[in-house]
């Protein structure tokens, strides 16, 4: 009795033993994927950040205030430099934008010179030259700057973290 009970619990755990080499053996190897963030170029990302860039010129086009000012990811950590002047945080941004855009009675000319989207996974930075014209009622505005936009990728998509505006050199003509 004593050798038929020792027989039948070998049996089990040999059986359980074997269960489990099999289920290590069935175990799918995952081939770990390097991204390099400072070399790929992201493709799929760039092309939805350059098509974020032109909603940006068709909004300001429009003079859609609310949805320029939706394309920010205003929060504790967003940062504007402008005309050499101490960092702004959010709330200066869009007051400034507000302010500014609000009050645009015609976009002459709109355009982005030099852009370069660079695409970092889940942040992108974009910079550019700027070469808009404005009207406010009889005043133009000629704005020649260099800009660099930083964006992150949201659950709401590509928002605008942090803007730097600087004058753009002038070149003899």
């Amino acid at each position: 009795m004593k050798t038929k009970l020792t027989f039948l619990l070998i049996m089990i755990f040999g059986t359980i033993i074997t269960g489990c080499k099999k289920r290590e053996e069935a175990k799918i190897e995952v081939e770990e994927v390097k991204i390099d963030l400072l070399n790929d170029e992201f493709p799929e990302a760039k092309a939805e950040v350059m098509a974020l860039m032109e909603e940006l010129k068709q909004t300001i086009k429009d003079g859609n205030v609310d949805k320029l000012i939706a394309g920010h990811g205003y929060g504790p950590k967003f940062t504007e430099f402008k005309d050499g002047e101490r960092r702004n945080g959010d709330k200066e941004n869009e007051e400034y934008e507000r302010g500014i855009f609000s009050n645009v009675t015609e976009v002459v000319k709109f355009e982005y010179d030099d852009m370069k989207i660079a695409v970092f996974g889940d942040v992108a930075n974009v910079t550019l030259h700027t070469d808009f014209h404005f009207r406010f009622g009889e005043t133009d505005a000629i704005v020649k700057d260099q800009m660099t936009l930083l964006l992150v990728k949201t659950a709401d998509g590509w928002k605008c973290v942090h803007e730097h505006h600087s004058p753009l050199n002038k070149t003899e003509e």
